[in-house]
């Protein structure tokens, strides 16, 4: 292949040039595919989002494959975006420009995902984001290789938020990360609560990296409220339950919802803090005895925590490299089309298919925290109170904000 795709490139590549096309589109004659992982290796999302247990699923789905496809090596690169965009920019730019990288995985932060996804579609790359949840992505911000592969804050609270209201929890008060992420994950919550008869009675906004959040709980605790929604992740997430509980808040009447948990951060707070606690997740690990097989697995690989992100990574990769094989090349548009033509159904995304807008639709799981007494391994901190199939977890493809479907 690597010979007949580079007499073929030269020819690409100078038409391409002149009729301003993205070049790279063409694909590199280097005898590699390459798959870049941009993700938060260091900060408050290292840890179930991204970090080294992504790089960890992405290299078992490699091995996994066998190490090749069309007789090229697979190699995986990895960077520190520090959650800043101009920084993943600009190794996402250097990755296309100067190292040949063929897709691009992970960009968990909204931020980041965004604007990555922009640079990598001008110049011809697929993305496909594991870890940001912006809805925008597949919405006013879809590009023709951008792909939204796990979930967003359109499905996050059909789970969540619909059986806290159910249950009596009408006002809301919203705890927002302050960027893309929290700003959509609040305005989609705030939807499904009001369609189900709730209201919102306040909202603040806490930056990224947040260590005290004691203001905006004493805010929250005053609203009258009886739900104080985390529109938040990761370490922020944490640091604002423990606050919480420290306060009193649900000890005093109010509930806590966190609107985008990880079974890590379980974990981290202690089943005692959250025994109880009901949130929505794109997969988890013991739902079937495929995922529990995973998931044993990749522990054994390197792997660090069992969450649906890092799964995601595995899964995607896979499906990457499936769509290169039956598409017979790494050409950007060759893959897109045979990506987007193939049911992605394994032990992650269950039913899922890969929409014109780039969303990937599929089963997400509402969980319920276990008590401690009712745990019987590390990783055993919760059960699936319901399956929410692909169709109800997300909004209809005739209802998406993405330019491209109406041109």
């Amino acid at each position: 292949m690597g010979k007949l795709r580079g007499a073929l490139s030269a020819l690409t590549v100078a038409g391409a040039m002149a009729a301003g096309m993205p070049a790279h589109a063409a694909g590199n004659d280097d005898g590699k595919v390459r798959i870049g992982v941009l993700g938060d290796m260091s900060g408050v999302y290292s840890t179930g989002f991204s970090g080294r247990g992504s790089v960890a699923a992405v290299k078992m789905a490699v091995e996994d494959f066998g190490g090749e496809v069309l007789g090229e090596e697979i190699e995986v690169v990895s960077a520190d975006h520090q959650n800043k965009a101009d920084i993943a920019s600009s190794t996402a730019r250097e990755w296309i420009d100067q190292e040949g990288v063929d897709v691009i995985l992970d960009t968990t932060n909204s931020a980041v995902a965004l604007a990555v996804q922009q640079l990598a579609s001008n110049k011809g790359i697929i993305t496909m984001d594991t870890g940001s949840a912006t809805s925008q992505l597949t919405n006013e911000a879809c590009t023709k290789y951008g792909i939204d592969y796990g979930y967003n804050t359109q499905a996050l609270p059909v789970g969540t938020a619909t059986a806290i209201v159910k249950n009596g929890g009408k006002k809301w008060f919203f705890i927002t990360a302050d960027y893309a992420f929290g700003h959509s994950l609040e305005k989609n919550t705030a939807a499904v609560v009001k369609e189900l008869g709730g209201s919102v009675v306040g909202q603040v906004r806490a930056p990224l990296g947040t260590n005290d959040f004691s203001s905006y709980l004493l805010q929250a605790k005053s609203s009258g409220a009886d739900v104080i929604a985390l529109a938040n992740a990761g370490q922020d997430t944490t640091n604002a339950v423990r606050q919480a509980n420290e306060f009193g808040i649900v000890s005093g009447g109010q509930a806590l919802a966190g609107m985008l948990v990880l079974i890590s951060d379980v974990q981290s707070l202690g089943l005692d803090t959250t025994a109880g606690l009901q949130f929505t997740v794109g997969w988890y690990w013991d739902n079937d005895d495929e995922s529990r097989e995973w998931t044993k697995r990749y522990l054994a690989n390197g792997g660090t925590t069992p969450t649906f992100p890092h799964a995601a990574l595995y899964s995607a990769t896979t499906a990457y490299l499936n769509a290169v094989k039956a598409a017979g090349t790494d050409e950007s548009d060759a893959v897109r089309e045979a990506i987007g033509n193939k049911p992605i159904d394994d032990f992650f995304a269950k039913g899922g298919t890969i929409r014109d807008d780039g969303l990937l639709q599929h089963d997400m799981y509402l969980l319920k925290v276990k008590k401690a007494d009712e745990s019987e391994s590390h990783w055993d901190v919760a059960t699936v109170e319901r399956t929410i199939p692909g169709d109800q977890a997300y909004p209809p493809l005739s209802e998406s904000g993405c330019a491209m479907l109406k041109n």
